[in-house]
Parts: C-alpha cells; structure tokens; sequence
C-alpha cells in the first residue's frame, strides 16, 4: 500500500480514536444512546478525514483542500445549532431545566470537539509524514490527552465549599440557616419538607466565586445537578417541593434546597461540588485593578 494512502488512514483512525474517546454518555444522558452516539461519531470520521486529507493534498499542490476544510467547519458550527435545538425541545418536559446557558455551554462542546478531531489527525499525518508512522501514533495521543486536559473546565468545587443548612421554618416561611427560600402554605408539606428534605449552604471561595455563584445560569445548572444525580420528589402540581437556591445578599452565599429520593447530605454535596462551572457564567473580577481594589 501507498505510504501516504497509509497515512491518510492512520489520520482518520487516530481522529476517529479522538472523538470517540472524548464522547461521554454519564448522568447528564447526552447524547443518547444508541442514535446520539452514531450521529457524533459519524461526525468525528467526517472531521478525521478532511484534516487527514488536508496536508497530502497541500504537498501535491492541490490548494482546494483549504475550502473542504472551511466547509467542513462551517458544517460543524451547524451543529452547535442542532444540539441547543434539541436539547431546548428537551427542556419543555423537564421539571428542572437545565437553562439556556448550560445547553448554549453542551452546544459549544460538541461543536469544540470536532475541531479538537480536525487537529488531532492534522498533527498526526503531518508528523507521520515527516518522521515516519510511528512518530505520527505517538504524536497523534499525545494531543488526544493534551486536548482532553485543556478541556476539562472548572467545577464548584474549585470556587466555593458546601456545607450543611438547618432546614427549619419561621412561621409559613421555609430557611436554611437564616436565608428564606420561599413560603409554604399547606402543613403536610411542611411536615414532609422537614421529613425528607435536605437544605446546604454553598460559601465562595472568593470574589470571583461570589460573581459566578451570582449567575442564575449557574444557579440553575446546579439545581439541575443536583436533581438528576440524588433524585427529586417534585411532582406537577406541587410547587412546594421544587428545588430552589436563594442569596444572601449581604455575603453572596447561596441556600439550597432538594427534597431527594434518598436524604443524603453527603452525595448532595458531592452533587454540587461536581457541577461545571458555565463558560457564560466565568466572572473574574480579581483580575481586574478594580475589581482587587474592591475586595481589598
């Protein structure tokens, strides 16, 4: 077999091997299985052979390589748009959202991935064809886990701690600690709000995490969270069982509240802790002259 026909298909494995390694199927059920799966992974071979095709064709001074490559990206944006359609279709039966902001951050990803495939098979026949195959498997992983470490992103946990609220009322008025979450007319909710349910308080870190904490996307994709990783017993019809977060103004520490399948403080902190912190949500004021001075 040809040397460079060889290398066009280590490319497009190597790639191919990239996409499917960052495609997760974990609590979040995104993308779906079987049919998500195949879409994205017919996707990733697509991206895989247009960049494994791109510096053969180059060398032979076929120079029309570069327009199936910027048709090739101008396909993949078109996917950003088809996962926020999808999954904003999936939000009109769920009864905690995600929000628009952690689907926009979905989109974005599935979109990033492909052009990490592109890159990856780029770097992969471009090394092979200069030093050889092996030099090209070798580098070809070494920027899948390159890629995989740029985007692993920030979570709760690096911005703030969680700890445990006293769930109480003051009259109708539900608490945790001394933040008010709402009111609860009924007295069976209130006996079973006190029953089953768990309430915490999320502190930040800092600055930077009381301005990210602020973000109500943020806000919803922790409820969002928490929700599908502990279970929640909210039910169409009985709003006083939605789980909710509310802000201390004064100190900017967030109370939240989940009446769980199972009352587990400890797997609803961990829930929190493992929530991704949103790209739309990334406030740094510390980095800022002013935003140092204000702190100070």
């Amino acid at each position: 077999m040809d040397k460079t026909i060889q290398i066009i298909i280590l490319g497009i494995i190597v790639g191919t091997a990239a996409r499917i390694y960052m495609l997760r199927t974990d609590y979040r059920q995104y993308p779906s299985y079987p049919h998500g799966i195949v879409v994205h992974v017919s996707l990733g071979v697509l991206a895989a052979a247009l960049a494994s095709l791109a510096i053969p064709a180059l060398m032979e001074k076929e120079y029309t390589a570069i327009t199936f490559l910027s048709l090739a990206a101008q396909q993949f944006r078109e996917i950003r748009n088809m996962e926020r359609e999808t999954l904003s279709k999936l939000e009109e039966l769920s009864l905690v959202p995600r929000g628009l902001d952690y689907i926009e951050g979905i989109a974005k990803v599935f979109e990033a991935r492909n052009y990490l495939v592109m890159f990856t098979s780029l770097v992969t026949t471009s090394v092979a064809l200069w030093l050889g195959l092996l030099a090209g498997i070798i580098a070809g992983i070494t920027t899948i886990l390159i890629s995989m470490y740029l985007m692993r992103g920030r979570f709760v946990r690096d911005i703030a701690t969680v700890k445990p609220g006293k769930l109480h009322f003051e009259n109708s008025l539900l608490m945790v600690d001394d933040i008010v979450i709402m009111n609860v007319g009924l007295e069976d909710q209130r006996e079973k709000i006190l029953k089953d349910g768990i309430g915490v308080v999320v502190h930040p870190k800092n600055d930077n995490g009381r301005a990210i904490l602020n973000n109500l996307g943020q806000r919803q994709a922790i409820l969002h969270d928490v929700s599908i990783l502990v279970g929640n017993k909210l039910e169409v019809g009985e709003p006083d069982l939605t789980p909710l977060m509310r802000k201390d103004v004064d100190t900017g520490k967030l109370a939240l509240f989940v009446v769980p399948n199972e009352k587990d403080l400890e797997c609803v902190i961990e829930a929190i802790y493992r929530t991704p912190i949103l790209e739309s949500a990334a406030y740094y004021p510390l980095k800022s002259t002013i935003g140092k001075s204000a702190a100070d």
